[in-house]
């Protein structure tokens, strides 16, 4: 039976296009919907709708329904449309009329809000433990290079000494920004939906704290009407996040892309990760580096998506949400696989320190010249002007002495990096702090 079942069949075409990929994408929430059924039923309890019993053979039934999707062995079928009739026609099956009260209070549209917020907080931490591993990657790679110098390039054009090292710790700093941007998705995120119901609350005396506290929220989303206009807006603050790292990631890879052409061989690229030409015996391809940055803009693709859809809704519930479930997974999905992918490939980077060196001239120290000329009680701008009239003048330097020299904050010879491991390390703990939080909290929920 549908959850809405009314004594009339949808057409099967309408039916089949209205269900959608939902009992694929579905698969994946089946122990959260049991986590939040089982907090529901507590609740329930608590408020005299269920008897110390009842409650006891329905977190029984659904600790079963988790055990066995765990295993692999309860699935979602068609006809069940999604997770949530899928459980519940479970339950009915197995307790009869008792499984049909642990909807009460309840309807699909707080239960799926519901079953994303508990699934995008796993999601996220593993999306931040993923960019902390990248994190100490580039930092161990900044640290070891750190005086390798490369040309400086803006406009692609040479521009100053720069360093191996102030390349990657660039990236790590970004990443760790991006990381604050995820604190922030999770902190809104970590709101518990249940009671909203269908967006107007229930004429039952529920305790909607008591479902909050038993699945670790941080609080209770209170107003029930917010509850379910803020599906799709918390999906796209998540996904905007997302984006935020995949772009960090399209940059890196763009940048490794050409720093290992032969042109440039700065860096060398192992052969295990570039497939070769089935034309050019000679080709080795970057080419998982080159998919992680057309996939930064398929999850570009996904936050424009969520946010065209929610844009002009009516308040309340409407259909049109189902659409945002989708790039909410596939957001989160890509960018993990990419994250993981980028962090074994860059692990296992080579630096070609003489070519790195050999790509100096003498333009590049010509900055350099002009604050010499500073140094001695020259104007900026006569110097300047003075330089820029006579560059075959302008002569080569050694580079490392010249990134080495540069020790203010920030720069080739002061990166900054043990603050930034600080910072990982803040990171890592806080993460580790929520995870142990949470699987303290799905044991004690277990109990009866």
């Amino acid at each position: 039976m549908k959850l809405w079942e009314k004594g009339y069949k949808l057409d099967q075409l309408v039916e089949t296009f209205m269900t959608g990929d939902d009992p694929t994408l579905d698969q994946v929430l089946i122990t959260y919907d049991c986590y939040g059924s089982i907090a529901h039923a507590k609740m329930l309890e608590k408020i005299g709708v269920l008897t110390n019993e009842e409650c006891i053979q329905l977190v029984q039934a659904l600790t079963e329904i988790f055990q066995l999707a765990e295993e692999g062995k309860f699935t979602i079928q068609l006809e069940d449309e999604d997770v949530h009739t899928a459980v519940e026609n479970a339950l009915i099956q197995k307790l009869g009329t008792l499984g049909k009260k642990i909807h009460t209070a309840r309807s699909r549209n707080d239960q799926v809000l519901l079953d994303l917020r508990l699934y995008s907080r796993d999601m996220i931490l593993l999306i931040m433990d993923a960019v902390l591993n990248a994190c100490n990657v580039l930092c161990d790679f900044a640290k070891q290079h750190h005086a390798v110098p490369i040309p400086g390039r803006t406009h692609f054009q040479r521009a100053m000494p720069s360093s191996l090292g102030l390349w990657a710790g660039a990236f790590a700093e970004s990443f760790l920004d991006d990381l604050e941007l995820f604190k922030t998705a999770y902190w809104l995120n970590d709101q518990c939906p249940l009671g909203s119901a269908a967006s107007y609350g229930v004429s039952l005396a529920i305790d909607r704290q008591i479902t909050s506290d038993l699945l670790g929220f941080r609080t209770v989303q209170n107003n029930v009407l917010y509850a379910n206009n803020s599906r799709g807006k918390f999906e796209t603050i998540i996904l905007s996040a997302l984006v935020q790292v995949m772009n960090d990631l399209s940059k890196l890879c763009t940048d490794i892309i050409v720093f290992s052409a032969p042109e440039f061989g700065y860096i060398n690229l192992p052969e295990k990760f570039c497939p070769g030409s089935s034309l050019m015996p000679q080709k080795r391809n970057p080419c998982p580096l080159e998919l992680i940055r057309a996939k930064s803009a398929t999850v570009q693709g996904m936050l424009f998506q969520g946010l065209e859809i929610i844009r002009g809704l009516p308040s309340g519930y409407n259909r049109d949400f189902q659409e945002t479930k989708r790039p909410l997974m596939q957001g989160f999905e890509v960018t993990l696989i990419s994250i993981k992918v980028f962090t074994q490939i860059f692990s296992e980077l080579s630096v070609n320190k003489d070519k790195c060196s050999d790509a100096f001239t003498s333009e590049l120290f010509a900055t350099d010249k002009v604050l010499e000329m500073v140094k001695k009680g020259y104007a900026f701008r006569d110097a300047y002007k003075e330089v820029s009239m006579n560059l075959s003048h302008v002569t080569t330097e050694d580079p490392v002495t010249n990134i080495l020299s540069k020790t203010h904050q920030g720069t080739t010879g002061n990166l900054g990096i043990d603050a930034n491991i600080c910072k990982i390390i803040r990171y890592r703990e806080w993460v580790e702090q929520l995870n142990e939080k949470w699987n303290d909290q799905k044991r004690n929920l277990m109990i009866k």
